[in-house]
């Protein structure tokens, strides 16, 4: 098998290269997917207490909320590139995190309230 691919890599360099750069990829994704939904899978995950580590995203995870229900929570556009905790967000609006975090605990119970 081995010697089988040794012949076609020196007959066909750049396909083979392709190809075991895409195996590379479709391994990777794989990788990541399965470890995401085995995080996620678990209970303790789901609803976690709102901590100044966490970043929105996280929470949207958790809380399993759409992202335009954070957007609206934070008051701010589209979510910045680099990723910013709750702490982070919470001084740079002047507020505490403990105001952050009941913002999102009330906007979540709406959220779900009305989605039933």
């Amino acid at each position: 098998m081995i010697a089988r691919f040794r012949a076609s890599f020196a007959r066909h360099p750049v396909l083979s290269s392709g190809f075991l750069l895409a195996l590379a990829f479709v391994v990777f994704f794989t990788v990541r997917s399965v470890t995401a939904l085995i995080y996620w899978s678990d209970p303790t995950h789901r609803d976690q207490p709102i901590e100044g580590w966490m970043t929105p995203r996280y929470v949207v995870q958790s809380w399993q909320l759409p992202p335009e229900v954070m957007i609206e929570i934070l008051d701010a556009g589209p979510m910045p590139g680099r990723r910013l905790t709750l702490a982070q967000i919470a001084d740079d609006q002047g507020i505490t995190l403990k105001d952050l975090a009941a913002r999102i605990t009330a906007a979540t119970d709406a959220h779900r309230a009305a989605s039933k």
